[in-house]
């Protein structure tokens, strides 16, 4: 298999870094920009560079997922929230700790979202391909 043009490199890690700079710039909306910004670069290179496609394509369903992620931590949370105020307070005994727990790993998402994205964005550089982890694979 030949490396992967220069053109091609460039626009793989722009899929990962168009999506990381998007969900940063508007505050993580929830993997949304994210998913836009890799979207956007699968839909010009996915018939030109099957390696710039296939980098925007893992990028675009990471995003995805995270944005899945954060829905069913918001989820949890607005339960938390509701269990204790139902209970007039009472469930904070067991909310508390559970919603310390939940913004630890809200906390940890982030960083593997951030690591992840850069390391990604390195491989495409120099040409390698990239799968990343924990992704629900739809596109």
């Amino acid at each position: 298999m030949d490396a992967p043009a220069s053109g091609e490199r460039t626009w793989a890690a722009a899929a990962h870094v168009a999506a990381l700079v998007l969900a940063l710039c508007t505050s993580w909306l929830a993997g949304v920009a994210g998913m836009l910004g890799a979207g956007v670069v699968y839909l010009l290179k996915r018939d030109d560079s099957p390696f710039a496609a296939q980098h925007a394509r893992e990028a675009f369903n990471f995003n995805l997922s995270m944005f899945v992620y954060a829905l069913v931590a918001c989820a949890i949370g607005i339960a938390l929230l509701g269990a204790t105020v139902l209970t007039l307070g009472i469930g904070l005994l067991l909310t508390l700790p559970a919603g310390i727990v939940l913004l630890l790993a809200i906390a940890v998402v982030a960083v593997v979202w951030l690591v992840c994205s850069i390391i990604a964005a390195v491989k495409a550089m120099n040409g390698e391909p990239y799968r990343y982890p924990f992704t629900i694979r739809l596109l």
